[in-house]
Order: C-alpha cells, then structure tokens, then sequence
C-alpha cells in the first residue's frame, strides 16, 4: 500500500491533472467506477488501477495490475470532491486516421469541458462515426470532458487534428459539410438532409470560423423562440446529430 503523498508514482499521478504531463507520458486518470468500467469493458490499455483501501474491486477485475493507496493519498491524487475510491491510469489510444469516417462532427475551438463531454456522448448515442478536435478545443482528457462524455469517449474514435483538412477529405468524396451559424443565409435545420455529411460547430462566444465556414457547402440553424436568444453549445449540436441520425 502506498502511504506517501512523496512516492514517485503518487506525484506522477497527481502531474496527469495537468495536460503538458498528460501528453508527455502518454496517460490519463479515469475516476469513478462508472468511467472505470468503460475503460476496461472496451479495451483501453489500464496501466493500473488505484484504489483507496476502504474500497475493493469486482473479481472480474482482479487480473489487472492494482496499486492501493491510503484514504489520505486517494484524496489527495483525485480530482472529484467526493471520490468513489476508484481510479484509473490509462494509456492514450492512437485511433488510425479512417477515411471511411461518413458521418463526422467537427468541433471548433470549444472550451467549455462540459459543452464537449456533452458532445461526444451525443455523437456516439447518434451513430456518429468519429470526433475532431480542432485548435482550440478544451484537451479530451481533461477530466470534466471525460466525466461528461459518461463512457462515451471510450467507444468512438476522438481524435485531435486540423480540421480544414477534414472538410477537404470530405468534400473530396462528395460528402457535404455543413457549418452550424446565426446567419440569415443559413438554412433552418429541417430543411437540410444528407445521408452522410460533415458537422461543424463552434464555440458559444464567437462561432465557428469564418475562415472554416467559407470552406463548407450550407450554413444551417435551428430555429428557435424570438425571446430565445441561444441555445448552449451542447445541447444544440445534440439537436443537430438527432435531425441527422432520423432522416429517412
């Protein structure tokens, strides 16, 4: 058991809370036991498990490697205000670049980690084939998007990457890419309808990219109550992807 907030493995994972360290060792914390079973029931590579030892773990999980830790040391490495006595060390996951992606939400410069969990566990609910992170993206392994996402992150492929280079893609094979904008040129959600296609959405403040939307085939918005002066980001792009997945 490890007793000590000095031990070198109890510092280097209270550092995961911090992306630069994050992206340097390739790992991340996944706390809770809900989030901890999606790891592990999908195959994400578990460093190890660190449990608080007023806690055990399911038999199923026994053939993992376990570190335990004091009450004291669980606190202090975890980043919730009421930990649950477990977590995980998990490895990053290099998802291949799949150019059959047909259904694609591309996320522009969100920064809200809640807005973006909330969205990827719309896109897998919505049979969305892949997420893209664009520049200026809160990190995907911080740990409000993980709690956010519910699991969903680790059952469809996310992956950071530029996006106008995924509008070129998809255009390239006759896939439309649509821009989400208050726009009097934009059209209203139900009036767009495509099979396969390329979202993009922004963040709250300042929208897309103009840049991005002057690269897309239409602009769409959905229309809401005159006295409605938005919608938050999240539940919009959820609105967006549930239009999407029932067009018959």
């Amino acid at each position: 058991m490890l007793e000590s907030k000095q031990n070198h493995l109890i510092k280097t994972w209270k550092k995961l809370h911090k992306k630069k360290y994050r992206d340097e060792w390739q790992l991340f914390l996944v706390e809770g036991w809900h989030l901890v079973e999606e790891a592990i029931k999908s195959n994400w590579s578990i460093e190890t498990l660190v449990v608080s030892e007023d806690h055990n773990i399911p038999e199923a999980w026994e053939d993992l490697k376990i570190t335990q830790v004091t009450t004291e040391v669980f606190q202090y490495i975890s980043q919730t205000e009421t930990p649950q006595g477990i977590m995980a060390v998990v490895k990053y996951k290099d998802h291949p670049r799949i150019d059959s992606f047909n259904k694609v939400l591309l996320v522009d410069a969100v920064q809200d980690p809640g807005n973006v969990g909330t969205m990827i566990r719309s896109a897998l609910a919505f049979n969305i084939d892949g997420v893209i992170l664009g520049k200026g993206t809160v990190d995907l392994y911080h740990d409000k998007v993980i709690r956010g996402t519910q699991g969903a992150l680790f059952h469809i492929p996310v992956i950071r990457d530029d996006l106008a280079n995924w509008i070129h893609q998809l255009k390239d094979r006759n896939i439309p890419v649509f821009g989400t904008e208050l726009d009097e040129k934009a059209k209203p959600l139900q009036e767009v309808r495509a099979k396969d296609f390329g979202i993009i959405v922004g963040n709250e403040g300042s929208g897309v990219n103009p840049t991005l939307l002057s690269q897309v085939d239409d602009t769409i918005y959905i229309p809401i109550h005159q006295q409605s002066e938005s919608l938050n980001v999240g539940v919009a792009t959820s609105i967006v992807l549930y239009h999407f997945a029932h067009l018959t």
